[in-house]
């Protein structure tokens, strides 16, 4: 009886059935990616890629593979996107668990669309435009909200294609856009009213 665990044991090795490995401590990486929470960041600080979970960090020795398929390289901080974009982490910048990259300043958003950015750049504020609809009257009230931004910004776009005709004719002397001045004037205040 003794040979039949010891036949078991070959059969699961020759038909490739999975076998339990022991999780080292010396791997954090394939631990950063098996225990992976939502929160979790991989964070390009002092020339590598760490994990963070909240305000810890862990050292990492092997690259990470997301869920969703991005790919980090922790020594160089080449993030290769599931699109096959890659592109490359700065000091300060970010991999959220769900592959999104988070930019620490607009130079680095910059270089990542090989642009450049001034010194003095910084992001848009971002403006908070309310909770979100909770009842069915709540949908409807910000969709007519949305539908009339719509068509107060095609109208806009008319007057402002008027204007750009009138002043594309070639004409000596400049015609006078004042009246579209003023409807268009009129239009960004009804658009700065909408919610």
């Amino acid at each position: 009886m003794k040979l039949l665990p010891f036949l078991l044991l070959l059969t699961a090795v020759l038909l490739g059935a999975p076998r339990a490995q022991a999780q080292s401590p010396a791997r954090p990486a394939a631990a950063a990616t098996n225990d992976l929470q939502n929160g979790d960041q991989f964070v390009m600080q002092n020339g590598a890629v760490v994990k963070r979970r909240g305000s810890q960090t862990y050292g990492l020795n092997q690259n990470v593979r997301l869920p969703n398929g991005t790919k980090v390289n922790v020594k160089s901080g080449i993030v290769e996107l599931p699109t096959g974009k890659i592109t490359t982490l700065k000091e300060g910048d970010y991999v959220k668990a769900d592959g999104g990259i988070i930019f620490a300043t607009p130079q680095n958003a910059a270089a990542a669309r090989g642009e450049t950015a001034p010194a003095d750049a910084k992001f848009g504020e971002v403006v908070d435009r309310g909770t979100a609809p909770v009842t069915s009257a709540d949908v409807d009230a910000r969709l007519a909200d949305l539908n009339r931004r719509v068509e107060l910004m095609a109208q806009k776009v008319q007057l402002l294609n008027q204007k750009i005709s009138l002043l594309s004719q070639g004409h000596p002397k400049a015609p006078d856009t004042s009246q579209l001045d003023q409807q268009i004037k009129g239009l960004d205040e009804q658009l700065r009213a909408v919610k």
